[in-house]
């Protein structure tokens, strides 16, 4: 199993850029597909990122060419680089780990969320 906190949401300005930062504890960090998603008020939680263990990458369609989602094996840490933010990305964003990447459904350790509100 494996432990997730997440860091770095914040409130910014449309057009702005933001970077979360996941941090996660356990051994076998490095073997687990690590995700991205996201749920806003009133809204289902909804896959947004994610990356397998030798990087591999998958978006959903509304943040491919603005977001970016990285790892760092050794700091036992995954990234998320958000630019240009649109009011829509407005959510908690939550941090996941999995087993395959291409399977966000497949996603079963969650950290705590870390809030991201973008202005007009």
């Amino acid at each position: 199993q494996v432990q997730l906190v997440e860091s770095g949401g914040g409130l910014v300005q449309a057009g702005g850029s933001l970077r979360l930062s996941c941090a996660a504890s356990g051994r076998t960090f490095s073997r687990y597909a690590m995700g991205w998603f996201r749920q806003a008020p009133g809204k289902e939680r909804e896959f947004v990122a994610t990356i397998s263990s030798s990087s591999f990458t998958f978006y959903v369609d509304s943040v491919k060419g603005r977001f970016t989602i990285s790892r760092d094996n050794a700091k036992n840490t995954v990234y998320l680089q958000m630019n240009s933010l649109k009011q829509e990305d407005t959510a908690v964003y939550y941090c996941a780990a999995g087993a395959y990447y291409r399977d966000p459904s497949g996603f079963d350790y969650w950290g705590q969320g870390t809030q991201v509100t973008v202005s007009s």
